[in-house]
């Protein structure tokens, strides 16, 4: 997912609440007021907290399950010169890797749920950028 995804995404989400809760143009409350209010998180939280849940379930699976296969899979062969795309695998990694974790460490740790369930806990609450 791009920024400009992420924003828009946002930007839908604070729209619906603000809707919901009955908060129109005329009064000026921010965004995090706003999902104070509503007792909501923001959903780049949402997001990475659900992204890892599904990753902890993926990898419980059996090696030959084909959503396991999926995701562990590397294209073999070159792509075009310039910046690489930003990848499902690559934001995934890069998340991984801000909490000293890689795909190896990931295996073994999401096969005890209780330490899976501490580690997105701990990944959503040091959350990314614009989240804090």
């Amino acid at each position: 997912m791009t920024d400009q995804d992420l924003s828009k995404l946002s930007s839908f989400h604070t729209k619906n609440l603000r809707k919901i809760a009955r908060i129109f143009w005329p009064q000026r409350i921010s965004n995090e007021e706003l999902l104070e209010h509503c007792q909501q998180e923001s959903i780049e939280k949402i997001l990475v907290e659900r992204r890892w849940k599904w990753i902890g379930h993926v990898l419980r699976k059996s090696q030959n399950a084909i959503t396991r296969v999926a995701v562990q899979w590397k294209p073999e062969g070159r792509r075009k010169r310039g910046r690489p795309k930003t990848t499902w695998r690559r934001t995934a990694e890069a998340e991984a890797a801000t909490m000293g974790q890689s795909w190896g460490t990931l295996r073994t740790l999401a096969q005890d749920r209780e330490k899976w369930r501490d580690f997105v806990a701990a990944l959503v609450a040091h959350g990314k950028k614009g989240s804090e």
